[in-house]
């Protein structure tokens, strides 16, 4: 039950996004990450793949609903472990002229950790360049715990057709007594083919957790299919929101 409401994003960006193909523009991909970790001098190496999709839906007037969800499966995972991740989130938001404004609701479950996630956004869009803000805050079930994240990305459109972003993240963690800051920056691009829905997808992630001692560095490439448009009518129609909300599952990564 409690995973219900992760199911339901999940499943309905997964599963629908193919039949508003017609009428809603989005995007469904697989994405393969790399990530090495640092953890006081110690060495680890994780690898992952997911499956995701995100949509944006106009329902009234300016107005937009936007559901991205992914399922992630770890390749080394350990043994007797549930290797599996889902994650969910619903966007609301409306447009001032060239200005986005929303909120979201979600969270993301893997093994028997659940988070649920809350957070606004905005988004202001130029010529050729989108800027994203987002501020979320989380918490795990059954812990107390409080997460406030902060998010920002840049998105510039050399041509409809390919995007280079970058973007930077800062979290603080308060769980179980335990207090610590968490900072993020990352680079990434995606190239659409010419009069075609399939693109390629790359990009980097550098992680650090202040009190951990604790450094992730990912790196990412994918396939990806979109319908509606091209990637910058996707971004401008708020199908993109799930690639820049702040929170610490984008802190981390692959984590």
């Amino acid at each position: 039950m409690k995973s219900l409401f992760l199911a339901t994003a999940a499943v309905a960006a997964l599963a629908a996004a193919p039949a508003f193909a017609q009428d809603g523009v989005g995007s469904i991909g697989v994405t393969y990450t790399n990530t090495e970790l640092d953890v006081a001098g110690l060495g680890a190496e994780s690898e992952a793949v997911a499956l995701d999709a995100g949509f944006a839906v106009p329902v009234s007037g300016d107005w937009t609903v936007t559901v991205d969800g992914a399922f992630a499966y770890a390749i080394d995972g350990a043994a007797n472990q549930d290797d599996s991740a889902v994650n969910g989130r619903v966007h609301g938001s409306r447009t001032f002229g060239d200005v986005r404004v929303g909120a979201f609701v979600g969270g993301s479950e893997a093994a028997d950790e659940q988070l649920w996630s809350f957070g606004a956004e905005a988004q202001t869009r130029f010529d050729k360049v989108t800027l994203t803000g987002s501020l979320a805050y989380e918490t795990i079930e059954g812990v107390d715990a409080d997460i406030w994240s902060l998010g920002g990305d840049a998105a510039y459109f050399i041509r409809p057709n390919l995007r280079v972003n970058g973007g930077l993240g800062w979290s603080t963690i308060d769980a179980g007594g335990v207090d610590t800051d968490g900072f993020s920056a990352n680079v990434g691009g995606e190239y659409q083919f010419a009069d075609t829905g399939i693109s390629l997808t790359a990009g980097y992630t550098h992680a650090e957790f202040e009190d951990f001692d604790l450094d992730a560095d990912t790196v990412s490439v994918g396939l990806r299919f979109s319908f509606g448009g091209d990637l910058q009518t996707r971004d401008r129609a708020g199908a993109d929101l799930g690639r820049t909300v702040a929170g610490i599952g984008a802190l981390a990564g692959a984590l």
